[in-house]
């Protein structure tokens, strides 16, 4: 039967299906910072809005990992990066120019979408580390246990990733302003709801990893990956 131009990634170098896999990755992350500024209040813990899809970016990651392997992860995770960058370039001038006479929402604008210097360098930093640190991870436990217990790969970078992501944010964010052990508290916490929050997914992840291996026919080892995050071509 002759492939659909969905399912043709040997027609083209990305197909459907990895075009929506990095796009809904994309989505997750600038949804996750623009909704972080609300605090939540769940089970006895304070918490972001933004643990409610911060954590999909992740499950998503592995899936890109997992099944085109961690050059490709690569170019999305950095794809990511810049596309928050230009997010939040956008809503810096879009706060910079004069409001309508009329218009009575800068105030608003500026407590939700407006972000310190301080706070976008964590968020970048403490990105750009955890991502990279889940899709090392899990690469190189995909070619160790060679190919089995997906599910070890998944929790098992998460807890890395997800614990990396969480201590540098708070850290740079923070440090000065709290005392240490409310830093400590709180990276314990968002590192422990993220890593729970993958950890039940784990079904759902198995499942689309194993429809997208079959309808993409591919499973990447990455056994002579060179695992720099700045070699775009290793």
């Amino acid at each position: 039967m002759k492939p659909s131009s969905w399912d043709a990634p040997r027609a083209s170098t990305y197909s459907g299906y990895f075009l929506v896999t990095a796009a809904l990755f994309v989505t997750c992350l600038i949804t996750a910072n623009i909704i972080a500024v609300k605090l939540v209040h769940i089970a006895e813990m304070i918490l972001p809005a933004a643990v409610i899809i911060f954590p999909v970016s992740y499950i998503v990651g592995d899936i890109l990992t997992e099944v085109y392997g961690y050059r490709q992860a690569r170019r999305v995770i950095w794809l990511g990066f810049f596309c928050n960058l230009a997010a939040v370039t956008a809503i810096w001038i879009g706060g910079q120019l004069p409001a309508a006479g009329f218009w009575d929402g800068q105030s608003a604008y500026e407590r939700i979408l407006g972000q310190t210097p301080r706070l976008l360098l964590a968020s970048f930093a403490a990105y750009l580390i955890g991502e990279f640190a889940n899709a090392y991870i899990l690469a190189k436990m995909k070619i160790a246990t060679q190919g089995r217990w997906l599910w070890t790969r998944t929790i098992g970078s998460t807890l890395v990733g997800q614990g990396l992501d969480s201590a540098v944010f708070i850290f740079l964010a923070f440090a000065g302003t709290i005392p240490a052990a409310a830093i400590l508290s709180a990276v314990i916490t968002q590192w422990l709801v993220k890593s729970a929050y993958e950890a039940l997914m784990t079904p759902v992840t198995c499942v689309v990893v194993n429809f997208l291996k079959k309808r993409e026919g591919m499973d990447v080892y990455d056994i002579d990956t060179r695992f720099n995050p700045f070699d775009m071509e290793a």
